[in-house]
């Protein structure tokens, strides 16, 4: 095994447990540096034990290197591959259908790898698209992106996508709902991007009125493609429980199959957002569906088949599943 595809590996699978971010790192960081060297050097330090003399190589990583070197699969890697959580046999065959992922942050604002390390995850997932959607200005905490700085990354993913024939990056943003139902970010800039995911990040617990009023808004702005994560609910996670938002529910998804907006099918383990019953009611309701991991890490892209899951439970048709779309057919949705 390559050492450097070994670091790479653990740090994925490292992200896909939700592991901190410093362990991530250390092996990232060391992946880079071995990734740099020519393969002879990388050898004679193998040999004579000097690994640890690079910068930014422990005692762990050193092993990681040696042991894939000698072409057996690290120890580390073995144990995380052991340790990885058996999928669920109802959604492998729509995992295995879907063609992309239009919810993916990237470190232009709380994620934590730049975006060409995110299209190199998502090529290896397989997938024929990611959509970048960082965040908008106004969720600060974030690091949400000005007008300058969206027109900065979109300049970037043009560049990606002429230099690259692997996956093609749709640009995007996670667009916060404002309290009147707005959506924060220059419309002129919307009308530019491929994909607008609108959530609410803020007073959600706003009594169901008022909140249907701000979602029902949003979701007949014309540059509005997906509804975002929609009860806003938070399951686990060091930042505790949160109960869902409260809306009328069949309003908001008849607007969304009126507007053809498609519902978020939000695979985070601690959002798996909307609760069952209200992904079956927007089922009966005609909607179109985005099944998206809301990745803010290369390895969190593996999680899409939590939301793949819960589709099939609850009778999602594949065909009203935006994200098994080819690209053309997408496309054409996102323009409409």
């Amino acid at each position: 095994m390559d050492p450097v595809t070994a670091l790479r590996r653990i740090a994925y699978l490292l992200e896909a447990d939700r592991a901190p971010t410093y362990r991530v790192t250390a092996f990232r960081r060391a992946a880079a540096i071995v990734g740099a060297l020519d393969p002879a050097e990388v050898q004679r330090r193998v040999t004579t034990g000097t690994l640890t003399g690079l910068k930014g190589i422990g005692d762990t990583t050193a092993a990681v290197i040696t042991q894939a070197a000698g072409g057996a699969v690290p120890e580390y890697l073995a144990r995380l591959q052991d340790e990885a959580p058996e999928r669920p046999e109802a959604g492998a065959g729509l995992v295995a259908a879907q063609r992309g992922d239009l919810h993916a942050h990237t470190d232009w604002s709380d994620g934590g790898s730049p975006i060409d390390e995110m299209a190199q995850a998502a090529t290896e997932v397989g997938h024929e698209y990611l959509a970048i959607t960082d965040h908008s200005p106004r969720l600060t905490v974030a690091n949400g992106l000005s007008a300058e700085r969206l027109v900065e990354q979109l300049a970037v993913i043009a560049e990606y996508n002429e230099a690259t024939s692997a996956v093609h990056l749709l640009t995007g943003i996670e667009c916060d709902i404002l309290a009147d139902g707005s959506l924060d970010q220059q419309p002129e800039l919307l009308d530019r991007l491929d994909v607008v995911v609108a959530s609410v990040h803020s007073d959600l617990r706003a009594d169901s009125r008022t909140m249907t009023r701000r979602m029902l808004a949003a979701i007949a702005n014309p540059a509005t493609n997906i509804l975002g994560h929609c009860t806003g609910r938070r399951l686990i996670g060091p930042r505790g429980n949160r109960p869902p938002s409260t809306f009328d529910a069949a309003a908001v998804f008849a607007a969304c199959a009126e507007h053809g907006v498609a519902v978020e099918i939000n695979s985070r383990p601690e959002r798996l957002d909307p609760p069952k019953a209200l992904l079956a009611q927007a089922v009966r309701a005609g909607c179109l569906f985005a099944i998206d991991t809301d990745a803010h890490a290369p390895g969190q892209l593996d999680w899409q088949y939590r939301g793949c899951a819960r589709a099939v439970e609850c009778g999602v048709p594949v065909e009203n599943i935006v994200t098994t779309w080819p690209l053309a057919q997408l496309q054409a949705w996102l323009a409409r």
